[in-house]
């Protein structure tokens, strides 16, 4: 009998120990004690925390009639475990419980005809149920997978609503949102050996939520679904070859969320590079876009241009005219002998200059010029690895196709980036000067070579092209921070001529 009360007080002092605002622990602590007096009140307090938003809703009706097993393992399963389907009665608990969360406002919510999904105002599309809809499709087969896909994020909404305040701020939830998803649920971007290979899976929702793993558009995409549950106004932000969200309060402070780093508040300016003068914003339609623009890339980088097309073309009803989508949907119309829709699609974008950047594309110039051709547009968008022997794969490559192109300034370009990357920066420098003669509006090259010649003492030809690189950027408004830091440098060094 004192052992008995020994091991009910032990009990007792170890549920005093779980995070009142924590859904999995009491979920956890119910599956290891489940016939006890504390197990039975943590399944009920888990219940009361996912109901919390709920004014008529009253655990002890659905307790009795409900297994509640698998919505435990449904919360609490690890990475290895792929979300279950749930049943239609699990689904309409989940539903009850999450009726308040505010995307249920959305016209987008609820929708199974993708041509609906095209003709909604931007504002009024769900993410979630817009991009598995154009995943997976609408068809009975898909409904099921999405709705449990929709139900763990809805799961996951009310954990973090759990946790808020009443009347909780922007600012309180966006820390709520990356405090669950990055420490509670350890949601990480993958090694580079697997999203270097598999891009593809971890970008899209549902391979996200089954691995936790994520690239940048992976995870922000999760992030913004989760808002729009919780009511809350974030923008994608789309530097080249990025994204990230950000919240603008009325008064507009900034708040950026680094998806690829445990959400923390990056400034602004780190995100702009020499060419980048502002940072260009998407909308959630477009987010929904760019996930398959990303797929194509992957099925691009296999060599597999008809996938490629078709996903670039998957894509394509989600923007208006986009500068990107035009270029890369054109070049692989060309890969695949589609000379004339591939023409077609980089003459909208000659001569142009996005908003965001300061030069425009000189590969659609110099292809349309007749002074390269597909093949020489493949091997500079071949991808390299971690592994010598793929950058000197790619520098032969190069090395043939200036041979036959010797007027195609990216391949030039590309080929003294293959220098720079093995460190080699003696065989980099000439290739460069070369470059730059026949581009002597390049302000990344120019800066390239000013910091190339500052590290080998020779300052006058530093301050040359530091000078240029200026003299180009000031000219669109644009005074970026690597700039800044090489003139201080400079400086310090040899007093401006």
């Amino acid at each position: 009998m004192h052992l008995v009360c020994l091991l009910a007080a032990s009990l007792s002092a170890l549920y005093s120990t779980l995070d009142p605002t924590s859904v999995s622990q009491h979920f956890a602590f119910y599956e290891l004690y489940p016939k006890t007096p504390e197990g039975k009140q943590a399944l009920k307090h888990a219940w009361e925390l996912l109901s919390g938003g709920c004014t008529d809703w009253d655990p002890e009706l659905i307790l009795p009639s409900l297994d509640p097993q698998p919505l435990i393992n449904f919360v609490n399963r690890t990475t290895q475990d792929s979300a279950p389907i749930l049943s239609d009665e699990q689904l309409a608990v989940i539903g009850k419980l999450s009726r308040h969360l505010l995307n249920r406002n959305l016209k987008g919510f609820g929708i199974w005809d993708e041509t609906v999904l095209h003709k909604l105002p931007i504002e009024e599309i769900d993410l979630a149920r817009g991009l598995l809809l154009a995943e997976m499709g609408g068809g009975e087969e898909s409904r099921s997978k999405i709705l449990s896909y929709e139900a763990n994020l809805d799961l996951m909404a009310l954990q973090i609503y759990a946790r808020l305040p009443a009347d909780a701020t922007p600012k309180e939830k966006i820390r709520g949102i990356s405090d669950y998803i990055f420490s509670e649920m350890r949601f990480r971007f993958p090694p580079h050996s697997l999203h270097a290979k598999d891009i593809d899976v971890y970008t899209f929702l549902p391979s996200v939520l089954d691995s936790r793993r994520g690239v940048c558009l992976g995870v922000s995409i999760l992030y913004l679904c989760l808002a729009q549950r919780l009511g809350l106004e974030l923008e994608a932000i789309t530097p080249p070859g990025h994204i990230y969200v950000r919240y603008v309060d009325p008064d507009g402070e900034i708040t950026n969320i680094e998806t690829t780093a445990r959400g923390i508040d990056v400034p602004s300016e780190m995100y702009l590079g020499v060419e980048t003068r502002s940072l260009q914003k998407r909308d959630i339609k477009q987010v929904i876009g760019l996930a398959f623009m990303n797929q194509a890339a992957v099925s691009w980088q296999r060599n597999d241009a008809e996938t490629a097309i078709k996903l670039y073309e998957k894509a394509r009803p989600f923007f208006k005219d986009d500068y990107l989508l035009n270029m890369f949907l054109g070049f692989n119309y060309l890969f695949v002998g589609r000379e004339a829709e591939g023409k077609a699609l980089l003459e909208k974008i000659r001569g142009k200059v996005p908003d965001h950047a300061i030069t425009g594309d000189s590969v659609t110039e110099d292809y349309l010029a007749g002074l390269a051709g597909p093949d020489a547009i493949q091997a500079i968008y071949a991808e390299v690895n971690e592994r010598r022997d793929s950058i000197f794969e790619k520098q032969k490559k190069l090395e043939a196709i200036i041979e036959k192109y010797p007027k195609f300034k990216q391949g030039v370009f590309h080929l003294a980036t293959t220098w720079l990357q093995l460190g080699r920066e003696k065989e980099a420098l000439p290739i460069l000067e070369k470059y730059i003669a026949m581009n002597p509006n390049d302000p990344t090259v120019n800066y390239y070579l000013a910091a190339i010649h500052f590290q080998r003492h020779n300052y006058n030809k530093a301050w040359e092209y530091l000078h240029k690189a200026e003299s180009i950027v000031f000219a669109k408004e644009h005074k970026p921070r690597a700039l800044k830091e090489l003139r201080s440098s400079l400086t310090r060094a040899c007093p401006e001529p």
